[in-house]
């Protein structure tokens, strides 16, 4: 994204004098480069690994993040975005590998550009108590350090529940008890901005509330938003929540309010994402023909 500022000045004499800045005009912002969760085409990743990325890349879409390599080296993902001319600057891991795996992650990450090491959720299994919740920032944290170290970032993903009062945290959010429990330095956060709207958050207090927090945002739309009260958000049900996905620009979510405030929160990368898709490659392209075309 792109702040260009010009500046007209009027020479009044050669000597010593100028005339003041006549007009300051500013150009629209607009997103640079557009990025694309795999996630999006895991049914075509099943079957052609090279053939998907090579498809998703012919979109105009030059940032790509991996949920899974799906049986290749990191050489082979590494070649395969090198042909493409993509690149690749973040994944997604199981918390199972921040607990168990992490050091191989993190030379899979250097060998295929990685700059970020984003988990996606916390099993339920593993925040049922407030000494779970602690389990949890002390390993954030770790895994936080353990990356910086080397030259990653790690950052966590949300979903609709984290919005709920969550009875382990005396009624707290648990993504407002993450954002404040974690090192700002060490643990960033990728928002999904369909699921935070969701849960009837807004995105921009967030951003107002810890700014420069959320380097990489999740952008997919809804054709409809739940309207319910925090208290009621673990009665949705994820499939079909997901079935009302839709192509970014397409749905409700006012985007250009949200991207206008992109510098506060941080905004980096702009990755789409359909959960849900009937057709991966044609929700991608009109999800990426609105994403660059749209000025803020």
């Amino acid at each position: 994204m792109n702040r260009r500022t010009f500046i007209e000045t009027s020479v009044a004499t050669a000597v010593v004098t100028s005339l003041p800045v006549r007009s300051l005009a500013a150009e629209p912002h607009k997103i640079d480069k557009v990025g694309a969760q795999l996630y999006t085409v895991r049914e075509m990743m099943k079957t052609d690994v090279p053939g998907t990325i090579a498809k998703v890349a012919a979109i105009g879409i030059k940032e790509l993040e991996f949920a899974g390599y799906f049986d290749h080296s990191p050489k082979e993902i590494r070649e395969m975005l090198d042909k493409d001319g993509v690149t690749a600057p973040s994944c997604h891991v199981s918390y199972d590998v921040l607990q168990n795996h992490l050091p191989e992650q993190i030379d899979a990450s250097h060998q295929i550009g990685h700059t970020f090491i984003v988990c996606p959720m916390v099993d339920p299994k593993f925040r049922q108590s407030a000494d779970d919740w602690k389990k949890v920032i002390e390993l954030f944290n770790k895994t936080g350090e353990t990356c910086k170290k080397a030259g990653i970032q790690f950052a966590y993903h949300n979903h609709w529940w984290e919005f709920e009062p969550d009875k382990a945290l005396d009624g707290k959010f648990a993504y407002d008890y993450i954002l404040e429990s974690t090192d700002k330095n060490l643990v960033k956060f990728e928002m999904d901005l369909c699921w935070i709207s969701v849960a009837g958050q807004d995105p921009v207090a967030y951003f107002k509330r810890y700014p420069g927090r959320f380097p990489l945002v999740h952008v997919k739309d809804m054709k409809v938003l739940p309207k319910v009260a925090p208290d009621q958000l673990a009665a949705l049900n994820g499939k079909d929540l997901m079935k009302n996905m839709t192509s970014v620009g397409d749905g409700v979510i006012d985007w250009k309010r949200i991207f206008a405030n992109s510098e506060l929160g941080g905004i980096q990368h702009y990755i789409i994402e359909n959960d849900f898709p009937q057709d991966a490659i044609a929700s991608l392209t009109a999800s990426y023909k609105y994403l660059s075309t749209v000025r803020f």
